[in-house]
């Protein structure tokens, strides 16, 4: 018997998302990533006797953003607290933080599992400021402090243990990401730490209700690295528990090179912070108009998306997932929709030609210089039987791109229009007969198949100009005479 049938892994996930707005939460120093050490601080950053914060107005309208997609009831009634506990990167002694006090409370994440989709329960979204970073690394001797991060806007997004396995967690993760993007609060970029990620992961036996010990990774900075985490972590504690021994309370950390966990420290009670409204900030209420217009702006959320993708366009469940895999590409499918009702071939031009021209390229679509109405275009010259697919995607779309062209004058110019002119059709069909008189016997004692063998060979003779629907018929008329 596999162990891992024998229990069941209770995960809850703590992510934390940086919010995009440009200064920090409670003054206006940059959040820019990337610059000097100790260049982005100032003297409410480092919490210099005297200095008074003021709230991001941003950061909150982006908190209720956050809310509203993940349905979560917006608390009106809001105000800071302090957390309190020492730490070198920590310049005031203090966090500020709405940990007891959630501006959003409840909602869920829909993820998508092998059984169907389902609704992964949320305890609440918070405000906080973030730390600053320890740098361990630089100097022999000496951990080195920058500060330039203190400060930064945060929501933290925290489930119930409602997550079974490391792949509904990715999944969880991996649905957070896209949603922080879509909505514009958060960049979404791991490797930057701009989404962080705290696991939680305690084992029972199927069938119990009870939670057993838990253990917290922190810091995961990818969304494989989640997965692998807690895989591991789900594998250790069950043969820790099956050899006799007894799961810790324990603070943990993930190592990338050989993706184990090791401890930290060992948690034995939950720390005390001793909260309480921080006397330097104001609270401050939300009314339902204000809350009415950040949901007013709040665009389409992807799965709402999806299934209209699927009920209006008649497109697949695949390619309408795919369009809203991220905003970007679905931004960009509905402006060339503006120009064309080909909704199918605009949806297969986006996820394939075009798609794989920036994955060439290595851009994106904010240096894609296309214009929706030449893409349009394009497609309707296909449509329409002037260019096959082949010659329009290969040889035409690169230079529509590159030069900014309409798609008719570079087919001209490159003299890739089709040819269907019956007598010069003709006689690449005879052409192509002639050269396989073999393929043919076979052809006409039964073998149909080789009709695309044909098709090719005219393609060929005609450098792709030849008109394929009409070559079949004109092949299929001589074949069977």
């Amino acid at each position: 018997m596999d162990l891992h049938d024998k229990y069941e892994a209770v995960i809850g996930l703590e992510v934390h998302a940086q919010l995009a707005t440009n200064s920090k939460l409670f003054c206006g120093d940059s959040i820019a990533f990337g610059a000097a050490p100790n260049t982005h601080i100032s003297p409410i950053t480092m919490g210099h006797p005297g200095t008074l914060p003021k709230t991001n107005k941003k950061a909150v309208e982006y908190a209720i953003r956050m809310g509203l997609a993940c349905n979560c009831e917006i608390e009106k009634e809001n105000y800071f607290a302090r957390k309190n506990y020492f730490y070198p990167d920590l310049p005031k002694g203090y966090q500020i933080s709405q940990h007891t006090t959630p501006i959003c409370i409840g909602g869920h994440v829909t993820i998508k599992t092998a059984n169907g989709e389902r609704n992964v329960q949320l305890n609440r979204i918070h405000m906080e400021e973030d730390a600053g970073k320890s740098i361990h690394d630089l100097d022999d001797d000496f951990t080195c402090i920058d500060l330039n991060r203190a400060g930064t806007p945060l929501v933290e997004i925290v489930t119930e243990p409602d997550l079974y396995s490391a792949e509904e967690a990715w999944q969880y993760v991996t649905e957070v990401r896209r949603l922080v993007r879509w909505i514009g609060i958060c960049d979404g970029n791991m490797e930057e730490g701009s989404l962080r990620c705290d696991a939680n992961v305690s084992i029972r036996l199927k069938g119990e209700t009870s939670l057993g010990t838990k253990v917290e990774v922190k810091n995961l900075n990818s969304i494989r690295n989640v997965k692998k985490a807690i895989e591991y972590e789900i594998d250790r504690m069950i043969k820790l528990v099956e050899s006799g021994g007894k799961v810790r309370q324990q603070t943990r950390s993930f190592d990338a090179s050989n993706d184990t966990t090791f401890s930290i420290r060992d948690k034995e009670e939950a720390n005390d912070y001793r909260y309480f409204p921080d006397p330097d900030l104001a609270p401050f209420h939300l009314t339902d108009q204000y809350i009415d217009e950040v949901r007013a702006a709040l665009p389409t959320l992807p799965n709402e998306l999806t299934k209209k993708y699927q009920s209006e366009y008649n497109l697949s469940a695949y390619d309408a997932a795919q369009l809203c895999d991220e905003k970007e590409t679905t931004d960009f499918f509905a402006s060339v929709l503006q120009h064309t009702d080909h909704y199918k071939s605009v949806a297969n031009w986006i996820l394939g030609p075009v798609r794989q021209y920036m994955n060439e390229k290595n851009i994106g679509y904010d240096q894609l210089m296309l214009q929706p109405v030449l893409l349009a275009n394009l497609i309707k010259l296909v449509e329409d039987g002037k260019v096959n697919f082949s010659v329009a995607s290969s040889k035409i779309l690169p230079v529509v791109i590159e030069k900014n062209s309409s798609p008719l004058t570079v087919a001209e110019e490159m003299n890739l229009l089709q040819v269907s002119d019956s007598n010069e059709l003709e006689a690449w069909v005879a052409e192509a007969l002639q050269s396989m008189p073999d393929k043919v016997a076979e052809y006409k004692k039964g073998k149909k198949g080789l009709i695309g063998l044909f098709v090719g060979e005219v393609k060929k003779r005609s450098k792709g100009k030849a008109d394929p629907k009409i070559v079949t018929q004109l092949l299929e008329q001589q074949l069977n005479n």
